[in-house]
């Protein structure tokens, strides 16, 4: 049940095309209609079907603030179910993964399938004959539906299928799942776990954020010969894309390509150190195929609202509170692929880990960004970097890597969801 409030928000104000108020990042209420509106009822990512590759495996995840199950069926399927008991609420599954054949309550042992119905109650005389089973299970998401492994859920019903709302993105999946000679991604390296003082809508503006890289990543910069450094401080073009329904990219490729280097993105590795993966993808896609995925490499882009496909990265975020949110990420391995999945771990490593030289540096600025808002003036948030210079390219916008282009996008898209009545979608 929504309680209903009196006065509504009105975010044309809030959300103008040149800036955003700050209230976004702080307001309570707000961020309870992010909840509802964004998480509660839109396609948000849940995990990938190779973390649950047999019957009876499941994770426990976050879907906005609700507890949920993703699990494999016995029939092979992909089940999203809410992490709570019919009975009196108590939470099924306590562990962040495992196997079961069933889901027992602690509580009073009530026994569900893995899809969520009701199996068994113990002591079912004290229910009566009427006591319909059906009626009893555990809710399961609305929408559950898998693209190249991806598995995306929406709570309650939302207003389009995964295909609206992914729309031309899924260029951005088929880019990353490509990359594996087999065509697919295994996620199994396990996921690491960042928490940020920060809004969440902090962590999506900042993946694809180009302008602050001199600056926040400065010792990155100047103590690792990275190839990125080539491409941003001169010799390529970087740009951002707009790829709609707020789905963002930086695009290294369109550079790495024009430059022709084979695993330029890759740290620089030379071909003749993965002779088995180039001969592998040679067979698969053929060799003119193979040589434009070796230099253009993976994505770096959002997936509205909680998916960021960070190179050779998969990362996603659920929020806690307006001023919290959890980031996890993991390798993006490539089912048959070991050569690339040995380095693309170091290279995790390196980039996103404790001790990296990236997150670190990004979790202390977006703290920051969070502790800068309690001075409450200015109260705007200026988004309008490179408006003057955007252009149009095979029907999306694109701009300057430094541009803010995508943070436009992504909230026009929020708004839009925002905006929703939610009485007219039940």
């Amino acid at each position: 049940m929504r309680i209903e409030r009196a006065v509504p928000i009105d975010y044309d104000l809030l959300i103008q095309p040149d800036r955003v108020h700050s209230a976004l990042y702080t307001d309570p209420v707000i961020f309870d209609e992010e909840m509802e509106k964004i998480f509660h009822h839109g396609w948000v990512f849940v995990g990938h079907d190779s973390e649950i590759p047999n019957p009876g495996d499941y994770v426990t995840r976050q879907i906005g603030q609700q507890p949920v199950i993703m699990s494999r069926g016995k029939d092979g399927r992909v089940h999203v179910v809410r992490n709570r008991c019919a009975h009196r609420g108590n939470k099924v599954c306590a562990r962040d993964a495992g196997n079961e054949k069933v889901f027992a309550c602690p509580y009073h042992g009530w026994v569900f399938d893995l899809d969520g119905s009701l199996l068994d109650t113990p002591q079912a005389d004290g229910y009566g004959p009427d006591f319909d089973k059906s009626a009893h299970g555990m809710a399961p998401a609305a929408q559950v539906e898998v693209y190249r492994g991806f598995v995306f859920a929406s709570l309650n019903h939302s207003r389009m299928t995964l295909a609206e709302h992914l729309g031309r993105a899924t260029d951005l999946l088929d880019r990353c799942a490509d990359l594996s000679p087999q065509g697919e991604l295994q996620l199994t390296a396990g996921w690491l776990k960042h928490r940020f003082k920060a809004n969440w809508k902090m962590l999506p503006e900042n993946d694809c954020d180009g302008y602050h890289v001199d600056f926040t990543h400065s010792s990155f910069m100047s103590a690792t010969d990275s190839q990125a450094i080539d491409l941003i401080q001169g010799g390529g073009e970087p740009v951002v894309r707009d790829w709609g329904n707020g789905h963002m990219e930086i695009d290294f490729g369109v550079a790495y390509r024009k430059r022709g280097i084979p695993f330029e993105w890759f740290g620089r590795v030379p071909a003749s150190k993965l002779p088995d993966y180039v001969t592998a993808m040679e067979a698969r896609y053929g060799k003119e195929k193979s040589h434009e995925m070796f230099c253009g490499g993976p994505p770096h882009a959002i997936i509205f609202p909680n998916l960021f496909l960070g190179e050779l990265n998969v990362v996603f975020y659920y929020p806690v509170s307006p001023g919290e949110c959890v980031q996890l990420y993991t390798p993006m391995l490539l089912k048959g692929a070991p050569e690339m999945n040995r380095r693309a771990i170091h290279q995790t490593e390196g980039a996103v880990g404790p001790g990296s030289f990236l997150i670190p540096e990004d979790v202390v600025i977006a703290e920051r960004n969070q502790a800068g808002l309690a001075a409450q003036q200015p109260e705007w948030m200026d988004l309008s970097r490179g408006l003057h210079r955007e252009y149009q390219e095979d029907g999306l916008t694109v701009s300057h890597m430094s541009d803010e282009t995508v943070n436009r996008s992504f909230y026009r898209r929020y708004k839009a969801a925002m905006q929703r009545d939610l009485r007219a979608a039940t």
